[in-house]
């Protein structure tokens, strides 16, 4: 599938820099991110696809009900795994789901929304790409890596980068 491919990329670069940080670089706060993590960004990622894969047994996928498991965000090798097994549940046929949430902070009634599962796959994969531009800014802090010229930009822009090239 063309899609999960999509999501692999993003996962090899995502990966490909978390293997060079220290476990202390991983859990660092970070000024430039109001003091978040890299951890905490790559747990942030890592369970909205859990909650996509929990919702595609269910049919009912509710992105606000995250575990937020804190060994996720300070143990790198463990955010590592989850990468790889997320990648890897993605091979699935699509399916009507229903989402779910309160998307209002006063709000207390549920909403419902018809989708699927390749929506939301690309759902994903876009919040994937914002929350790795708010790591690249992070990395750069802590880390000062070399980074793909792509690390963190959508593929539209890419493309539009290459054009705008020739």
């Amino acid at each position: 599938m063309q899609l999960q491919l999509a999501v692999n990329n993003a996962f090899i670069q995502l990966a490909g820099s978390l293997e060079k940080l220290s476990g202390e670089q991983y859990c660092q706060p970070c000024q430039n991110l109001g003091h978040s993590t890299i951890g905490q960004h790559v747990r942030h990622i890592i369970e909205m696809f859990q909650c996509l894969q929990n919702g595609y047994e269910s049919g009912t996928v509710n992105y606000e009900k995250r575990k937020r498991d804190r060994a996720i965000e300070t143990d790198k090798d463990f955010a590592l795994g989850l990468l790889r097994d997320i990648y890897a549940a993605l091979d699935r046929e699509d399916k009507a789901l229903v989402l779910e949430g309160i998307y209002n902070d006063d709000a207390t009634e549920h909403m419902y929304f018809n989708t699927n599962f390749y929506r939301e796959v690309v759902y994903n994969l876009e919040h994937t790409i914002h929350h790795m531009a708010l790591i690249r800014v992070g990395l750069n802090e802590i880390a000062q890596m070399e980074l793909p010229e792509s690390y963190g930009v959508a593929s539209a822009t890419v493309k539009h980068k290459k054009s705008c090239a020739q």
